[in-house]
């Protein structure tokens, strides 16, 4: 054997050895010319400002991924129900990064305001989470959510949906419809309000705001028209 013909095919050898070191080493996309890169879908919402006593919240409702709850909301908001009422409630976690907690308003079950229940939207289904800033609805039982709500001020992931629990409420967790998108300022200013150490009842005393905020107006955001 010459030496060109050995240098061939240990050459052969080499470019069978590497060439699946390479493979391991090549993002998949790379490999199939013909994938698709991942493409962000936009999912529909509707703009909502939350006017209150000081400064307004801007909530992005998720009308498409969550439409009875968000759907709800809006109801609520365009036969002004929630005019008038107020942020009445401020939870302070005592883990993490303060502030850590949520913010809860509403129409306080009053039964002039309220409505029927509305069927419950759990998060697995919907694939939203109580991430920070998070609009949420306070209930008892999954199907009885009215005009009461949270804020959620930082993760509170325990409150999405656990399929796997054998805890009826565990396993319903709580329904994402929204999330601020301008004012968590206002939101944090409020859940730093004082609270009443005497007021609430049971596990929620001392978790309710001596002087509770009032939310003047919820309204659609207007579409800005351009010439």
């Amino acid at each position: 054997m010459d030496d060109n013909h050995a240098r061939g095919i240990l050459r052969s050898m080499i470019a069978r050895i590497l060439a699946p070191l390479a493979l391991l080493s090549t993002p998949l996309a790379a490999q199939d010319e013909t994938a698709a890169p991942p493409q962000e879908v936009d999912f529909e919402t509707t703009l909502v400002v939350l006017e209150t006593t000081m400064g307004d919240i801007t909530v992005a409702l998720e009308t498409e991924r969550a439409p009875i709850t968000a759907g709800n909301f809006l109801r609520y908001a365009d036969e002004d129900r929630f005019d008038g009422t107020v942020f009445y409630r401020a939870m302070h976690l005592q883990w993490g990064e303060p502030p850590n907690g949520l913010l809860q308003g509403g129409t306080q079950n009053n039964p002039d305001r309220i409505l029927e229940g509305v069927p419950h939207e759990p998060t697995n289904e919907t694939g939203l989470s109580h991430t920070n800033g998070a609009l949420s609805m306070a209930r008892l039982d999954p199907g009885t959510a009215t005009g009461d709500f949270s804020i959620m001020i930082k993760d509170q992931k325990g409150l999405d949906a656990q399929p796997d629990s054998d805890d009826p409420n565990l396993k319903a967790g709580y329904a994402v419809f929204g999330y601020v998108v301008d004012g968590m300022d206002v939101v944090h200013a409020i859940h730093d309000s004082p609270r009443d150490p005497e007021a609430g009842e049971g596990w929620m005393k001392g978790q309710m705001l001596a002087e509770p905020v009032t939310i003047v107006d919820v309204r659609r955001v207007e579409p800005v028209e351009i010439d």
